[in-house]
């Protein structure tokens, strides 16, 4: 499995109306983080604070320009720190990864599932539990 290349592709996919923050998340940051939570209306996120709309793609992602003619633009995550739950426990299984076209997942990976699955637990472990 290859380290995350920043392509965004989940970000991309899942940022309109696919994800969800936990109570926690919410509260967190009704508290200390108003500027995220003025995206939140009825617990659901990414909420245009003016119309209160779905927003369709997620406010804080933003590429950076490519920084060389051998290099590609990144996405980065201006919350990182204070992502959502979804976001903090992605990816959850080596299938979601081929599913959502996940640039970390080899061919290798796909031949051992099993294996790939333990890896990528131990590589999640500081974010979210095992999925086993």
């Amino acid at each position: 499995m290859k380290a995350c290349n920043s392509c965004g592709k989940c970000c991309i996919k899942y940022s309109d109306g696919g994800l969800a923050a936990s109570d926690a998340d919410i509260e967190g940051w009704a508290l200390f983080n108003p500027d995220i939570h003025r995206f939140v209306k009825n617990g659901e996120i990414w909420m245009d604070p003016a119309t209160g709309e779905s927003i369709k793609r997620c406010p804080w992602l933003t590429l950076q320009p490519a920084k060389g003619k051998n290099t590609q633009a990144l996405y980065t995550c201006d919350i990182y720190r204070d992502r959502p739950e979804d976001c903090r426990h992605y990816p959850t299984s080596i299938e979601e990864m081929r599913r959502d076209e996940c640039e970390m997942i080899e061919v290798r990976d796909l031949r051992d599932p099993k294996k790939a699955q333990r890896d990528l637990d131990k590589l999640m472990s500081d974010s979210r539990p095992p999925l086993g």
